[in-house]
This record gives structure tokens, sequence and C-alpha cells, in this order.
């Protein structure tokens, strides 16, 4: 599912790895059946290496997620979210070019 430098993400995991996260987290809602989440996926992959130990990047399930998915009132996928210090900074709807990601993960580190 996700690269080497990318963190599944679920309940169990979520206040640890984002809400407390001392670097800024991007979080990628997909799910398999999503086919724009699977054009996205190499994408946040190459940002997860590309930022590796400046920033987090994980994936959320929705399906196996949903109350996750409903408390960020996730409406359609995929949509990546940047969180910094527990707060979400920035909202991408829809599969982008890796420019829309790569400026918003910028902002959240500066």
């Amino acid at each position: 599912m996700a690269g080497k430098n990318v963190l599944e993400l679920n309940d169990s995991n979520w206040n640890t790895e984002v809400l407390q996260s001392p670097v800024p987290v991007v979080v990628d809602f997909w799910a398999t059946w999503c086919g724009p989440c699977r054009m996205i996926a190499p994408t946040i992959e190459a940002l997860a290496d590309q930022y590796a130990g400046r920033v987090k990047v994980g994936k959320v399930d929705v399906d196996a997620n949903q109350d996750l998915a409903s408390r960020y009132r996730v409406m359609s996928i995929p949509q990546v979210c940047v969180f910094k210090n527990g707060q979400e900074v920035a909202r991408i709807v829809g599969a982008q070019p890796k420019k829309v990601y790569e400026d918003a993960i910028e902002k959240a580190l500066s």
C-alpha cells in the first residue's frame, strides 16, 4: 500500500503520529477503490522520500477509518491535509500536480 517513508495512519496511532507530531504531517485520505487516489499514490510516496526527516507522510484508508474521515469532514477523496502542531493548516481536495502539495508542505515548514 505505502512506501517505506509513508505511515499507515488509523484511530489507534492518530494522536501520537499526527496531533502530537513535532514536525508537520501530510495526511492522504484515500480508498482502494478510488482511481484518482491510486493516481496520486506515487506522488505521495515521492513527497515522503523528498521530505524524509522534515515532515511525516501518512495515509488514512477512509473505509477502514470512517471515524477519522468523519471527524475531519472528508467528503470526497483523494483529500490531502497538512497538519502542523496538531492543527490542520492546508486541505487539498482531488488529484493535483505535485507542486500543489509541495507548496502546502513548504508553507507548513516555514
